[in-house]
């Protein structure tokens, strides 16, 4: 069977048998094998493969030299054979070994999940932050497995240098990749330092910002485009949006917030992938209010909350103010809007109703209300009254003998950055 470039644009299209192995440590997760395996097939269908077929092997442990042991592989075969696939993409990350024991029997592209992630990162990179970290997350991914990856190095393209005298050609590669890596890296520091810059004038400038966390999927590109009437890409698909989108967000009381889209997270989101996209997702851990939203239909609704908590502990964002947004109540069945926890902190909502719209408003603004104080401002001292308006909205103002009393509902993110200068001016009841 001939062989096809694992190339995005590839006039022939994959054609797949999914492989899912389930092992004890699996069972002992809590992740139910079904639901991981139609996660797979999601995340192929949304890398454009045409999936054939699935099979499914139950193993104590992964086998060292096939993954699902040669039996498994023998039956794997025959199935290629039958339905003329040519593509065998594993739910499980594969070793350089691995990959080449398998290509070398099946005779098909062998493609393991971070691989298939990789892909569809690389699909849906717009900006040129995005490209570079994708393709650094690519090469940083292949290198140590290249020497089982011999038939699919052509998506490398050329570009790889002259060999020296007695080189390999492994080692001619290794070589290019590590030179590409250095150089995409600072590429990446480069545009890393001016998304700092950005972030710091947003800080100066006193601006409230909010994030949108979840899991891939889970509706937060039509929460930001229906909240802030932004023009952003939509679709039902994982991964549909790469790149952090900002706009403006105006709540009840007249204040301004920024909210911003981040990348979708996933199980077993690749290492490789949180390294490259950690300036990207630290506007999670840049905001002062973090919006989880939850696909509140999913299954796995579940697991997929403890996703999104485990990667914000990873980015150092766990301790940040939380709102929990059970979103998708419309397709949700009696049954599931029950067993949602609700109170303080969480919302069930659809991002199509207006009304649900609205209280997702208020309750950011709820969230981010410091309380209402009163201060007492000299009337010449203009730098303490322009912090006031600063902090929070002013409600009311009148003079008292010699001084002006300020009535103030803060804004909590500000009033723990600058309400320092403030404490000699406060009243305290």
């Amino acid at each position: 069977m001939a062989h096809t470039t694992y190339d995005t644009n590839t006039q022939i299209r994959d054609r797949a048998i999914l492989i899912s192995l389930v092992t004890e440590e699996v069972k002992k997760s809590g992740i139910l094998p079904e639901h991981s395996l139609q996660e797979l097939v999601s995340l192929a269908e949304t890398a454009g493969v045409e999936v054939l077929g699935v099979v499914t092997q139950n193993r104590d442990v992964p086998d060292a030299r096939w993954l699902i042991g040669k039996g498994k592989v023998e039956e794997l075969r025959g199935m290629i054979d039958s339905l003329g696939a040519n593509t065998a993409i594993f739910d499980h990350d594969l070793s350089g070994a691995q990959v080449r024991n398998l290509e070398q029997y099946l005779d098909v592209k062998i493609i393991d999940r971070t691989q298939l992630i990789l892909d569809i990162f690389a699909q849906r990179a717009k900006t040129r932050e995005g490209i570079i970290q994708v393709e650094l997350a690519q090469l940083s991914y292949l290198l140590p497995r290249l020497s089982g990856h011999g038939k699919n190095l052509s998506r490398l393209g050329g570009g790889i240098g002259t060999r020296g005298p007695g080189e390999s050609k492994l080692e001619t590669d290794r070589r290019h990749i590590r030179g590409r890596i250095g150089d995409l890296k600072k590429q990446l520091e480069a545009v890393t330092k001016h998304r700092k810059l950005y972030r710091g004038r947003r800080q100066k400038s006193g601006a409230i910002q909010v994030a949108l966390v979840g899991y891939t999927n889970a509706g937060k590109s039509t929460l930001l485009k229906q909240l802030t009437s932004a023009e952003v890409y939509i679709e039902n698909q994982l991964f549909a949006t790469l790149d952090p989108t900002s706009r403006m967000l105006e709540l009840p009381g007249g204040s301004e917030v920024i909210l911003t889209d981040t990348v979708g997270f996933i199980q077993n989101l690749p290492h490789d992938l949180v390294a490259a996209f950690r300036a990207t997702l630290e506007e999670a851990n840049e905001a002062d209010l973090i919006l989880h939203v939850v696909d509140a239909s999913s299954p796995m609704r579940e697991h997929q909350m403890s996703v999104v908590d485990s990667i914000l502990e990873e980015l150092g964002a766990a301790d940040k103010p939380q709102l929990i947004l059970f979103n998708k109540k419309d397709i949700c069945t009696k049954e599931q809007l029950e067993m949602l926890p609700s109170g303080t902190g969480y919302l069930k909502v659809s991002a199509l109703d207006d009304k649900d719209l609205l209280a997702v408003k208020e309750a950011v603004q709820d969230r981010l209300s410091g309380g209402i104080f009163t201060f007492r401002i000299p009337p010449e001292d203009g730098g303490t009254m322009a912090l006031l308006y600063r902090i929070g909205d002013v409600l009311e103002q009148k003079p008292e003998e010699h001084d002006m009393l300020y009535k103030v509902k803060v804004h909590k993110p500000d009033y723990e950055k600058w309400g320092y200068l403030l404490d000699s001016f406060l009243i305290r009841e």
